[in-house]
């Protein structure tokens, strides 16, 4: 491992350990969308013209933040602009995505994104979580599969606490997010259910997440008029005043008079809080 400017600099063997020592890393891939598709850490986001800036702006600026490319030439030039924007930890992949490829890590992409921390269908995983797993296709329980979906993403998705618990139980990776961006939190409030909400919220996925659109789940529960998510996130503490590089919040998105009424009194109490 080097040091440049401020920022680290990893070979492609200290990938998984950097990982797995910054477990709620934001991973940003810096290549194009095609390439993306092809293959890409699990868990990274797109990073390109038009997202830098709100992700510069609005991300905590003590998260620790992975940059790669294609050949570790780009994601410099973008690590020094988050050094330089106050990001206390930012490190970015030597050679990149190709020299990720030619080290031949033992693990796949999807457990170097869990920080090596992937669980093969063994005696660790439960029998019925096992049988779950193979009926969706999934080997691992930190696996991206579809749409880069983790099985905690596809069990939230699917309203299934009792299989959330279980993969929350075995560590799997909370902070993983899918292609669009979007973590396991969405996906729950996506199946409607405000308990499996509450169970992912207090283990520990980001409530504020800003997806590849700028957008939190407090934005879609409003704007999908999910009154019961709307009403769990604020009580949980979601952020009504976060707003989308449009300049848009959740107030502005609410399409029912219940999450209306429900946001108009949090933003009131949040504004008053800020002044």
């Amino acid at each position: 491992m080097s040091s440049t400017q401020g920022f680290q600099r990893l070979r492609a063997g200290e990938l998984a350990d950097w990982l797995s020592a910054h477990p709620d890393a934001l991973i940003l891939d810096a290549r194009d969308e095609r390439h993306h598709a092809l293959g890409h850490l699990n868990g990274s986001v797109r990073l390109d013209g038009r997202n830098h800036e709100r992700l510069l702006m609005r991300e905590s600026k003590t998260r620790p933040v992975l940059i790669y490319c294609y050949h570790g030439n780009a994601s410099q030039t973008y690590a020094d602009m988050f050094v330089d924007f106050g990001f206390a930890c930012v490190a970015d992949l030597m050679g990149g995505w190709e020299a990720w490829m030619q080290s031949g890590p033992q693990a796949s992409t999807a457990e170097a994104a869990a920080g090596g921390r992937s669980t093969n269908l063994d005696e660790a995983v439960p029998p019925f979580l096992q049988t779950w797993l193979s009926d969706h296709e999934f080997e691992h329980i930190n696996e991206a599969g579809a749409h880069g979906n983790t099985p905690l993403m596809e069990a939230a998705w699917r309203g299934e606490t009792a299989i959330v618990q279980a993969l929350i139980d075995l560590g799997v990776n909370l902070h993983a997010t899918n292609g669009d961006g979007n973590n396991a939190l969405w996906l729950a409030c996506v199946s409607n259910d405000p308990a499996l909400v509450i169970l992912l919220a207090q283990a520990g996925v980001a409530i504020d997440h800003l997806n590849a659109t700028g957008a939190t789940c407090l934005m879609y529960a409003a704007s999908s008029s999910k009154p019961d998510i709307v009403r769990v996130l604020l009580a949980l503490g979601a952020d009504p005043l976060i707003q989308t590089q449009d300049d848009f919040s959740a107030l502005d998105m609410a399409a029912s008079l219940a999450c209306l009424q429900l946001l108009r009194s949090a933003t009131k109490s949040a504004s008053k809080v800020t002044a």
